[in-house]
């Protein structure tokens, strides 16, 4: 099987999930009452929201060179911004497929070694898991009983956790399984050596040390925390605005927005396609519990999703066509100067 026929399998399987899992959620929708609330629906908010997800979009690349600088790299900000949208436009096909898209692309622009790259991407994923863990445990220490709420509400949720847990089988097996891993690894490690996938592995370790070393060394560090929080506060944003589009949610809270923004980030950690089917399951879910119904929260995620999808879609386009543009402008000005 060539690698164009399995790229292309992958996206069919992806997009068939997502698609599938969408279907599930709004199968039995009210969708009389979901054409409603769209229909009168204030998008002036939406396009509001739409803009801060821009500039949260242009902080991450901005942050993303801050990275980069210490391993004496000096990438323009418009060329770390297209590789940004590139990577959502490919996660979009196929998920997390993005971080060595955008890797690929600012390393081809640039000439920065890709393996470096990858470390840096590394370092900023564990730095954007640490903010998002800390916004969970803000809604955990703040609204639990949401939480609690939405897993008797979902009992195959809650059976599947308490399942896990309390199965010693599964959990001894994969105590096992984890040191026969470590034993093999041990026993076969001169031969394991020369395998291509171990000196790959070994690259990205390594770009990932200097990824960590690139914080270490990093001059602005604060600019580097300013740009991590700006980042996620306006993310938050990007949904609660959106509240104020519908009159069934616009006098929500706060911490009703919080939590359903960091419910709707796990919901794109789930590999589907731009978070496909899974994001609008825990949004509508977390939604009802606020006392919004299921056809109006229905209406609230399709309109926050689909709008910024397509927002992602049309800039990560015009990313790809002014890419090349963009640097042949560059390389005239350097050549002139």
């Amino acid at each position: 099987m060539t690698k164009t026929i399995k790229k292309a399998v992958q996206i069919i399987i992806f997009f068939s999930v997502g698609i599938g899992i969408f279907w599930l959620v709004y199968r039995k929708q009210d969708m009389t009452v979901l054409k409603n609330a769209l229909l009168n629906a204030d998008y002036l908010w939406i396009f509001v929201s739409l803009f801060l997800g821009i500039l949260s979009h242009i902080s991450r690349a901005m942050r993303w060179n801050l990275l980069i600088y210490p391993l004496g790299y000096k990438p323009k900000v418009i060329n770390s911004f297209f590789s940004v949208m590139i990577m959502y436009l490919s996660n979009m096909a196929i998920p997390r497929s993005g971080e060595i898209v955008r890797c690929g692309v600012l390393g081809k622009t640039e000439n920065i070694p890709v393996s470096k790259l990858l470390g840096t991407v590394i370092t900023e994923r564990i730095i954007d898991f640490i903010l998002l863990f800390i916004l969970l445990a803000i809604v955990l220490m703040t609204q639990m009983h949401v939480v609690l709420e939405m897993l008797e509400k979902n009992p195959e949720i809650n059976s599947n956790l308490n399942n896990l847990l309390s199965s010693t089988p599964i959990l001894a097996g994969i105590l096992v399984l984890f040191i026969g891993f470590l034993f093999v690894m041990y026993r076969f490690r001169h031969k394991i050596q020369h395998l291509k996938i171990y000196q790959k592995l070994r690259d990205l370790i390594k770009g990932f040390a200097d990824g960590i070393k690139s914080i270490l060394k990093m001059e602005r560090r604060f600019e580097f925390i300013a740009h991590s929080v700006f980042i996620w506060f306006m993310y938050f944003m990007m949904i609660y605005i959106v509240f104020k589009s519908f009159h069934f949610t616009e006098n929500l809270s706060l911490l009703s927005g919080l939590t359903v923004f960091v419910m709707s980030a796990f919901g794109m950690v789930v590999p589907s396609p731009g978070g496909i089917g899974t994001w609008h399951f825990l949004v509508i879910q977390t939604l009802m519990i606020y006392g919004v119904t299921k056809s109006d929260a229905g209406a609230f995620a399709f309109a926050s999703h689909e709008s910024m999808t397509v927002m992602m879609i049309i800039v990560g386009v015009l990313s790809i066509i002014l890419l090349p543009i963009v640097n042949k402008k560059f390389r005239k000005v350097l050549s002139k100067d």
